[in-house]
């Protein structure tokens, strides 16, 4: 019996995987070699969203950081480069707002502690207490990025 709910599981993971992909590419979708209007309007609503929090959580940590840049990634929601410059996925407009903070604190307390040590998850902590339960909520309904 638990061998069946492990596998009914299972599924109804896969499918909602496949719908929340499905939902997430079509914004990306060309038409006519352009991007589409869904796509144009996540990402400047992505860069709006990424700068407000920004500033608002560096008030708090105040580190230098370079370019900002809202990107089509794949496989990442964010990341953040030796020359202090940060990216974020456009699809973060389309998380809870709870996601999308772990996110941008996550990328910012890299400018510090450039590697996921007790002291970078500290940091984290600082800003975002329950960032354990947001992660994890965003690893299983969060958008499939692909």
């Amino acid at each position: 019996m638990r061998r069946i709910f492990k596998i009914i599981n299972g599924r109804l993971y896969y499918i909602s995987r496949v719908k929340r992909r499905k939902v997430a590419s079509s914004a990306t979708r060309r038409r006519g070699g352009k991007r589409s209007l869904n796509y144009i309007k996540y990402k400047k609503d992505a860069a709006t969203l990424v700068k407000e929090r920004l500033e608002h959580f560096n008030t708090f940590y105040n580190f230098k950081y370079g370019r900002v840049a809202i990107r089509n990634q794949k496989t990442r929601w964010g990341s953040c480069s030796k020359k202090g410059n940060l990216n974020f996925n456009y699809k973060i407009v389309l998380l809870t707002s709870k996601q999308a903070n772990y996110i941008i604190v996550h990328e910012l307390c890299h400018l510090k502690e450039f590697n996921h040590s007790q002291r970078f998850w500290d940091l984290v902590a600082k800003v975002v207490p329950d960032y354990k339960e947001v992660r994890s909520s965003l690893r299983t309904n969060g958008l499939h990025l692909r």
